[in-house]
């Protein structure tokens, strides 16, 4: 299933308040959650070293975010790289 702007938006918000203004512009910027199938959230990031940072450090914590925003559980957060989206 697709996430919509507002949920994508909204997961943003919070992991940001997570992170912190430093950490999420440095790790964040241009990042869209995509997509969630089954338990597992996709999300696309700038770069490689980003999707890897975030997977590395903030996977347990968007899993959380958004199981809370999207009402459904998701156990797995997958970053990729834009370009190999």
């Amino acid at each position: 299933m697709k996430l919509s702007l507002v949920e994508d938006q909204a997961i943003q918000a919070r992991i940001a308040s997570i992170a912190g203004a430093e950490t999420f512009d440095r790790l964040f910027a241009g990042i869209r959650f995509d997509e969630i199938d089954g338990n597992l959230l996709f999300a696309i990031a700038r770069d490689e070293d980003c999707a890897s940072e975030i997977e590395d450090e903030f996977s347990h914590h968007l899993a959380v975010v958004a199981t809370q925003i999207l009402k459904q559980c998701v156990d797995v957060v997958v970053v990729l790289p834009k370009v190999l989206q």
